[in-house]
């Protein structure tokens, strides 16, 4: 969607396709908001009124008057890392755009600041302090290419969808953050747009949002990834959690639609063969037509299924093998794509999401029951909570 202001055009950065970031202007200024509700005319002319700014995603919560704060630290080095994956890239116009008096960036050269509309009151907590005794759901996608037919937001489109869902059809018993937008690629260089907020980063701003949310009386969470490289970084947030918060339940989980539940139907609905599922695929495309047909360039799409694999590392959604590895995404794509996306359809996407919602449904039943009974056994000074309070 472009957003015009007088002669200047506001593009949406992450409804690109990687081949149209490549395209772009690296003088091009770019904008990552902290929130919502900015003056973007006066944006215009803090940037000296280029013929187009494209705009990132905006970064949902962290800062001072957010609802949700981390340390500043913290989120700066979260944005630095973003920011820089795009000056990598060769864009050397990106900013964060914040609202002023509520956070100071690492390097302030890459910081706007204005008053924001929000500012006017402070935002209500996030989550409400009446959703305690709920599963919070921590929707993480990411902004990264997705082939010559996909846009960059496919993974925070899916996974909102997604949490969205599982708070719908389980209001008393879950309830969902904003969408976080950006994760981790380690795989960043291969293609144009893909950012990265860097592992440790990653793993820290997390980490700091659990410890706000356990302080204040919050102790079940469920860390839900729409994007394979945010992975492993959840695992090592919900072991840091599990250890620092002794009386919470954290959890997270390969993926979405990767479970019992949605195993069964990939298997029931899928036409592609083994690697056709990996990126961009079947699996993600078809969700895409089901979400927003808009954003799928059907007849730019190239199969790609010429993974080097072995019988312990190959690349499907539920991935494979005993290996674990990190080659470089060259090797086995040339368009950003691993898998067949040729294969999608809108009414598979469909019936994937309802799967994927049943599933994660079900896993805040678990997240309950883990909780209730480890409450009951600890409070009967089970082993060696007799000796703690």
């Amino acid at each position: 969607m472009l957003l015009a202001t007088r002669n200047l055009k506001y593009f949406n950065y992450d409804q690109l396709t990687w081949p149209e970031v490549a395209d772009l202007p690296r003088d091009t200024p770019l904008i990552l908001p902290f929130g919502s509700n900015y003056d973007l005319e006066r944006l215009a002319e803090q940037v000296n009124h280029p013929p187009r700014i494209g705009l990132l995603p905006a970064f949902p919560f962290g800062w001072r008057g957010s609802g949700l704060e981390v340390p500043e630290a913290i989120i700066g080095a979260y944005i630095d890392n973003l920011i820089n994956s795009l000056r990598d890239d060769g864009f050397t116009r990106v900013y964060a755009l914040t609202p002023q008096d509520t956070i100071r960036l690492p390097n302030p050269k890459f910081q706007i600041t204005q008053f924001n509309q929000s500012q006017k009151q402070s935002a209500p907590p996030l989550p409400l302090e009446s959703e305690r005794g709920k599963v919070i759901l921590m929707p993480i996608g990411h902004t990264e290419q997705h082939g010559l037919h996909l846009p960059l937001s496919v993974d925070t489109i899916i996974i909102e969808a997604i949490a969205k869902g599982t708070a719908s059809a389980a209001p008393s018993r879950a309830e969902t953050l904003p969408a976080m937008p950006y994760g981790v690629s380690t795989h960043r260089p291969a293609f144009a747009g893909t950012m990265n907020a860097g592992g440790r980063a990653f793993e820290d701003f997390w980490l700091a949002v659990i410890d706000a949310l356990a302080v204040r009386g919050f102790d079940r969470f469920y860390l839900m990834s729409g994007h394979g490289g945010n992975t492993s970084f959840l695992v090592n947030v919900v072991k840091y959690a599990g250890e620092r918060h002794r009386r919470i339940f954290c959890a997270t989980a390969f993926l979405h639609t990767s479970g019992t539940i949605g195993a069964a139907a990939i298997e029931k609905y899928r036409t592609s063969k083994i690697g056709g599922m990996g990126h961009a695929g079947e699996l993600e495309t078809s969700y895409m037509l089901h979400l927003r047909p808009d954003l799928c360039y059907m007849e730019r799409v190239v199969d790609e299924t010429d993974f080097v694999a072995t019988p312990s590392y190959y690349m499907d959604w539920i991935e494979g093998g005993s290996l674990i590895a990190n080659p470089p995404w060259d090797d086995d794509t040339k368009t950003g794509a691993y898998g067949a996306g040729s294969h999608a359809t809108a009414e598979k996407g469909r019936l994937w999401l309802e799967a994927a919602i049943e599933e994660k449904a079900a896993h805040v039943e678990e997240i309950h029951e883990q909780h209730e009974r480890r409450e009951a056994r600890r409070k009967t000074g089970y082993g060696l909570w007799s000796k703690t309070k």
